[in-house]
């Protein structure tokens, strides 16, 4: 698995947390070995240029999420096939500042939204109640599972 992390921001970020998050979703969601993605960290003034180019939406967001290969889970048995799963973009401060009102730091906000992205890249959604459910669901299975093997719950 390829997982190419840049941090252009001057936030403090430790990439191997993030490979460590990807490589256990990736897993987890049986995607093939030679799977590819990037994630990365921009300021305010970055994230707000690609919310209005790409969502026509004013201001700067926490995350998007661009998918390159339409990649969905596999199973034990017949896992996804290789290619290039996407890019997540992330805003540290945008994330600091949710983390921030939801009461935990800052880094589980953002490992929370990578891992949020990792599934949208899988294409699961949450426009619908019951896709909602199931997203958010798993979200919290891969995230908290992840944290716990960590030593970090």
């Amino acid at each position: 698995m390829t997982i190419e992390i840049r941090n252009e921001t001057t936030a403090v970020v430790d990439e191997t947390e993030f490979v460590d998050l990807a490589r256990f979703v990736f897993d987890a969601m049986h995607l093939n070995p030679a799977t590819e993605m990037s994630i990365l960290f921009v300021d305010e003034e970055a994230m707000e240029k690609l919310h209005v180019q790409w969502l026509d939406l004013p201001g700067p967001t926490d995350v998007m999420s661009f998918p390159m290969d339409e990649l969905t889970p596999g199973t034990p048995e017949h896992p996804a096939p290789e290619g290039l799963l996407g890019d997540v973009v992330l805003c540290p401060s945008v994330a600091a500042k949710q983390a921030s009102e939801a009461g935990h730091s800052a880094v589980e906000e953002m490992l929370l939204l990578t891992c949020h992205s990792i599934l949208h890249l899988l294409g699961y959604d949450h426009m619908e109640e019951d896709e909602r459910k199931i997203m958010f669901d798993l979200q919290r299975k891969l995230l908290l599972t992840f944290l716990a093997s960590r030593g970090k719950s």
